[in-house]
């Protein structure tokens, strides 16, 4: 059998690092990798791999990265992978909570392991395979500033390397609120509160109690994220345990209950995407998506006021907007922040307050397309 030949969506920071590993590991290569840009601006990628053809990348692969980051451009590439029966494994979990359970069950769609929610999804699997259940899903963040200045997110970009939008959306909070919302539409867990809890811990021990506190008045699994410069840069899981287990469970270190945590330190992004893509290929299931009918969602708010006629080039990472996670019955109206891109405001907003449909004009796509015949299958 020959290389297992791998399309890659995207030429950022994952795309580039997910390339760079193949050379590690025999039997894979990226075979095609697709980009928006002119194919002579992109360094680092074999030119002959590189097209800005989607028809081109589905017709030469046996399986899809799609982590270029834009759920808008994610939507049109995976539903063309879909159509031609190509599996497609994600680092995108912007695509998911926008457009993503409009492909569950058409086709095998999955997030990877490696990102947070990946990484949720397979510790979620180990815990279960020991007996635990899970009743709370944690992600851990060294730091978050609702509203940072551009001159601020501007040096943290050039220092670490990513674009000033990726950047922002990790400490405006709507990366990490995103990531959540997909792990608890998956699992059937729900937020606590809107804009989840995000509570500055001091140690794991604090941060497990509050996902337990949630449980507690919730009744149902919760899916949130904690702030702390002493945690550990992984996610969590709280759990319980049959009572019986509960001396052993003591004796190993795990506290006396009723619940357990249970601790990925590390989260190592592009280096796991392959374990996934070999999972997909050897007839596994899908690891994680945000499911067919999901009650989070992810609705933009807000950074400052805005005025008719002002333009959005893409709300994510912006500092117009922010991500916020919402019920998505509490509000029906509400625009999902992964669409807001190339759109208008129609209406005054102020800051904090929620986008809703008739705030903002959104270019017509394929991903807006299947947005509203949600709404109208929703509302049936």
């Amino acid at each position: 059998m020959g290389d297992i030949r791998i399309g890659v969506v995207g030429t950022g920071f994952i795309g580039n690092h997910f390339v760079m590993s193949l050379d590690r590991h025999d039997g894979y290569s990226a075979n095609r990798v697709l980009t928006r840009r002119p194919v002579d601006d992109v360094a680092g990628f074999p030119e002959s791999t590189l097209t800005n053809s989607i028809d081109e990348l589905v017709d030469n692969v046996d399986v899809v990265v799609e982590c270029s980051g834009d759920p808008i451009w994610a939507t049109d590439v995976v539903n063309s992978a879909v159509e031609s029966g190509v599996p497609v494994v994600t680092m995108n979990t912007e695509f998911h909570i926008t457009t993503g359970s409009a492909f569950v069950g058409r086709g095998l769609v999955t997030e990877a392991a490696g990102d947070q929610p990946g990484c949720l999804a397979v510790l979620h699997e180990e815990a279960m395979a020991m007996g635990f259940r899970p009743i709370g899903y944690g992600n851990m963040k060294g730091f978050l500033n609702l509203d940072p200045t551009p001159d601020d997110m501007r040096y943290w970009g050039a220092k670490q390397g990513i674009s000033l939008s990726m950047v922002t959306s990790f400490t405006d909070g709507t990366k990490v609120q995103a990531e959540q919302i997909l792990v608890g539409n998956h699992f059937g867990a729900t937020i606590a509160t809107e804009g989840m809890l995000a509570p500055d811990v001091g140690d794991q021990e604090e941060a497990s109690s509050v996902l337990a506190s949630a449980y507690e008045k919730t009744g149902r699994p919760v899916t949130d994220y904690v702030v702390g410069g002493g945690l550990s840069h992984g996610v969590f899981i709280v759990g319980t345990h049959d009572e019986r287990q509960q001396p052993a469970l003591a004796y190993i270190k795990l506290g006396d209950g009723p619940y357990y945590t249970i601790v990925r330190q590390n989260i190592f992004v592009h280096l796991e995407i392959l374990g996934t893509v070999k999972r997909v290929l050897e007839g596994g299931s899908v690891l994680l998506d945000n499911s067919s009918d999901p009650e989070l969602s992810l609705a933009a708010v807000a950074k400052r006021d805005l005025s008719p006629g002002d333009t959005i080039d893409s709300a994510i990472g912006s500092f117009e907007l922010r991500g916020h996670a919402i019920r998505r019955r509490d509000h029906p109206d509400h625009v999902p922040i992964g669409l807001i891109k190339g759109a208008t405001i129609d209406q005054p907003l102020e800051r904090g307050q929620m986008v809703t449909r008739s705030d903002v004009e959104i270019p017509e796509s394929l991903a807006t397309r299947l947005w509203e015949a949600d709404i109208v299958a929703s509302s049936n």
